[in-house]
């Protein structure tokens, strides 16, 4: 599915730069940018003749998992789907994931440790940072952001940094030249951290859903964003905060706290001196 792509000349005007997008992950029916790759690795492993599933998530991967395979069982499927979560989740994020199930198929199961249990379960993992198949899924998010109007740069939130990878991998290959720039909030900074340096206070992020500290892309990605030009920005909850107020006063759009990183990086980025003098797309990740 080809997500929207929104422009807003008041808005980039205000911010200094040519073009502003915002390209509506968030309005994905699987509910955000990993829609694009987790149907990708589901379906090419059943075609193998693969049914069981498992993923450790509590949030955008677990949900597109949940969507994608209740749909491929209405059709007629026999996959199960083990979704593990950690004890401590957030009440509204499990009420959540509870309330996509219809399908006896798909158990949630809470554990102190989501990914020891994931790599026990037998079933096709459907982690991003350690199955090639993910870069693949979101080649066509790459293809649709390539089109864009005298397009220069890219804002995009990271985790494992499997869709920013897929990004600059698609650029690069295709002999694009868009700088691919990647936000991390300050609670979890462990990729974005090696370009933007500031010292930042302690917090626990907002942004709940950027959990990945392992960073097993983190060398690959990171020597991609460069080989595009582009860096790596780090927001506070006070940044990304603004952000989201920013957005809702002059464009009418209200994000999420992990949605928004995207655009908070490229205020960041404009704090600190950083020019675009062509357009730039923020990816609107997920609700």
């Amino acid at each position: 599915m080809i997500t929207p792509q929104t422009e807003h000349p008041e808005l980039a005007r205000e911010i200094g730069v040519l073009r502003l997008y915002f390209k509506r992950e968030d309005l994905h029916p699987y509910g955000s940018h990993k829609g694009r790759s987790i149907p990708v690795m589901i379906d090419t492993k059943a075609s193998g003749g693969a049914t069981r599933f498992a993923v450790s998530s509590s949030g955008n991967a677990a949900l597109a998992a949940i969507r994608h395979i209740q749909e491929r069982n209405t059709a007629g499927g026999e996959l199960s789907l083990s979704v593990f979560i950690g004890k401590h989740i957030n009440p509204e994020k499990k009420k959540k994931l509870l309330s996509e199930i219809h399908d006896e198929r798909i158990i949630i199961k809470e554990t102190d440790r989501p990914l020891q249990a994931l790599s026990k379960s037998g079933g096709e993992s459907l982690r991003q940072s350690t199955n090639p198949l993910a870069l693949t899924g979101y080649e066509t998010l790459a293809a649709e952001i390539s089109e864009t109007p005298e397009l220069s740069d890219v804002f995009i939130s990271v985790s494992s940094g499997t869709a920013a990878q897929a990004l600059a991998d698609y650029f690069i290959a295709n002999k694009k030249s868009v700088a691919v720039h990647i936000v991390q909030p300050a609670g979890n900074s462990s990729i974005a951290g090696d370009f933007d340096t500031e010292k930042r206070k302690k917090e626990i992020s907002i942004a709940d859903a950027i959990v990945d500290k392992t960073a097993r892309r983190k060398e690959a990605l990171i020597n991609a964003v460069r080989e595009t030009g582009g860096a790596g920005w780090v927001v506070s909850n006070d940044e990304t905060r603004q952000a989201q107020k920013f957005l809702l006063e002059k464009a009418g759009m209200e994000a999420t706290p992990n949605g928004i990183l995207g655009f908070a990086g490229l205020l960041r980025a404009v704090s600190k001196g950083a020019k675009f003098h062509s357009a730039v797309v923020c990816v609107i990740t997920g609700r």
